[in-house]
């Protein structure tokens, strides 16, 4: 192991690409000379160091000071992380779940503890092992996709494939080691998160029974999308094959939100929780989420309708150097990126990397968010909006769903215009009532373009995707 710490500087990123903002700035962080730093797991403790295991099987650390340490090495595709509160390092790797140990405090880990390898692993590429949370009760989450390709034996639906073994579930590990699974139906569930009252969410990635990506809300004994992991429910693959989709889909619970492939994400990582309490801008208390391919930084708001959560996702940033699959908010409120192209397509041209969003105190404009009202959407933004720009103008306004079945993804099931009966701008100017009729089971496209500030201005992000599950009474 390479027990020499690397002093590295960090710049400013030019950041030239679509859906820049001058309220942020972004930080490239150099990477340890010599190293593909793949970042896959990614945590930062109360000092402000930076924990990163990567997928070739390390963890780093870039310490408070701007230099790099390595801490463990030797695992196998580790996609999680989670710095404990004894200062231990929980990571999920492909065959378990483990606990590094610095027990002589010279900075680098010399104990691996297995915490739990009660689920199977077939050695499949696929099989990823995603972490890097706890509940509240003190459990480590962690979420097991399925496996592709012929070179596992099983059962094949869809474009998946499983040989059983807790594929395709959530799963928790108690202090004591005791493995329990508590959730299924997962197909790529490549990220784990939890809201500001520690309830959790995950995201999983369009393919097949996932018509397009989606966040979740997890909960015990819940059954999300893909049949596969109803092996462990008691089915046989002989029920399984025999079953339509008509009955998996009358099972399974819908997403808090569909997140639209290309538009906005293609395969999203982890939910990150703004609790910065005004450190990162206007954006308190909404997910931030990552994309791999898309190598941007969407938002995510929640509205509880009818006992369930819902709401709408909001582009925020693009143009990072590689795939935006890890995400992280530090003490000081700033947002650390770690990023991999991993074998698939990113629209960053670098393959691996770290960054860091940092906001600047200008405030930008932007939608902040929308809640469904009975009368139609209520949508907020973060400055004052100008009356003249919506006389004459167009809102436009459509909707749209998708199929569940095992054919690789959806289109757009019956999209149509959605007709606007009136809108008005509340007394506060930056809230603009837009009535309409609205029906459950549909995402809203609110498309605000022609919205401007009172200087004038346009929106940094002009679209808002709404997803009605439950009408407000």
């Amino acid at each position: 192991m390479n027990r020499s710490i690397l002093l590295c500087g960090l710049f400013i990123a030019s950041f030239a690409q679509a859906n820049t903002s001058s309220s942020y700035d972004v930080e490239t962080i150099a990477v340890p000379k010599g190293q593909t730093l793949h970042v896959t797991g990614l945590d930062v403790d109360p000092e402000g160091n930076v924990y990163c295991a990567t997928r070739y099987g390390d963890v780093w650390i870039y310490n408070n000071k701007g230099e790099w340490a390595q801490f463990a090495e030797g695992l196998q595709e580790p996609c999680g992380l989670l710095v404990d509160d004894d200062g231990s390092v929980v990571v999920t790797q492909k065959p378990e779940m483990t606990r590094l140990v610095d027990t002589n405090n010279d900075g680098v880990a010399d104990k691996y503890l297995t915490l739990s390898n009660a689920f199977d692993f077939h050695n499949n590429y696929h099989e990823y092992n995603y972490g890097g949370v706890k509940d509240r009760d003190g459990n480590y989450v962690g979420t097991l996709n399925l496996a592709a390709g012929p070179r596992v034996p099983g059962l094949k639906m869809g474009a998946m494939t499983s040989a059983g073994g807790y594929r395709g579930w959530a799963y928790k590990v108690t202090p004591k080691g005791e493995f329990i699974p508590f959730a299924n139906g997962m197909r790529s569930p490549a990220g784990i998160g939890k809201n500001g009252e520690g309830e959790l969410f995950y995201t999983d990635n369009q393919g097949d029974y996932v018509g397009t990506s989606q966040l979740n809300h997890l909960q015990e004994g819940k059954f999300y999308n893909h049949p596969l992991s109803l092996l462990e429910k008691g089915f046989s693959a002989e029920k399984l094959k025999g079953m339509e989709d008509e009955a998996f889909d009358a099972m399974r619970t819908l997403p808090v939100v569909w997140i639209p492939q290309a538009e906005l994400a293609n395969s999203p990582g982890n939910p990150e929780w703004n609790a910065t309490k005004g450190k990162f801008g206007p954006f308190d208390d909404q997910f931030f989420i990552g994309d791999q391919t898309r190598s941007n930084v969407f938002r995510a708001t929640l509205q509880k309708v009818g006992g369930r959560y819902q709401g709408c996702v909001i582009d925020f940033l693009s143009g990072f150097q590689s795939g935006a699959i890890r995400l992280k908010f530090d003490q000081k409120g700033a947002l650390w990126i770690g990023e991999t192209g991993r074998g698939w397509a990113a629209r960053g041209a670098k393959l691996y990397g770290l960054q860091k969003v940092t906001w600047n105190g200008k405030m930008p404009f932007e939608i902040l968010d929308v809640k469904l009202v009975k009368e139609g959407f209520r949508v907020s933004f973060t400055q004052k909006i100008s009356f003249d720009s919506l006389v004459d103008s167009e809102i436009n306004l459509s909707r749209w769903w998708y199929q569940y079945h095992r054919i690789y993804g959806s289109p757009k099931v019956g999209e149509k215009s959605v007709p606007i009966h009136n809108m008005e701008i509340l007394p506060d100017q930056q809230t603009l009532m837009i009535r309409c009729n609205v029906v459950k089971e549909q995402v809203y496209c609110l498309d605000l373009s022609s919205v401007l500030n009172i200087e004038g201005n346009a929106l940094g992000n002009v679209k808002a995707y709404y997803t009605v599950v439950n009408l407000v009474d």
